[in-house]
């Protein structure tokens, strides 16, 4: 089971605003700064990090979303946010029937994801 993650971002302050706002409808919110670093996440503890510095190569994460309308707020909030469009929401059929995901470039390139996996 993975506790957190981190990943490289160029602008650190134009990716806290864009997954502040991307990761909101997922119950994401900034929780933690350190100098260079900042952590969001969701029932008190911080699993997603942000790191100034080296982007290094294109990251994909999925986060978990509890139903559709979940997975189509994140995807409009995350264009409105600055995101470019790398998969509009809808079923995956190819991974599994009820694959309903939306995919987002964020500011680096990193493939941001929501998922749900239930009709």
């Amino acid at each position: 089971m993975i506790d957190h993650i981190s990943i490289g971002v160029r602008d650190l302050e134009k990716s806290k605003a864009f997954y502040a706002a991307a990761l909101a409808p997922l119950g994401y919110a900034l929780m933690m700064e350190f100098p260079g670093v900042a952590g969001l996440g969701e029932k008190g503890k911080p699993d997603f990090w942000l790191g100034a510095g080296e982007v290094g190569a294109r990251q994909h994460i999925a986060f978990l979303a509890p139903d559709r309308k979940t997975v189509d707020a994140f995807y409009e909030a995350a264009i409105r946010a600055g995101g470019k469009d790398n998969g509009a929401p809808g079923l995956r059929p190819q991974y599994h029937p009820n694959y309903y995901g939306a995919f987002v470039l964020d500011p680096d390139g990193h493939n941001i994801e929501a998922v749900c996996h239930t009709p």
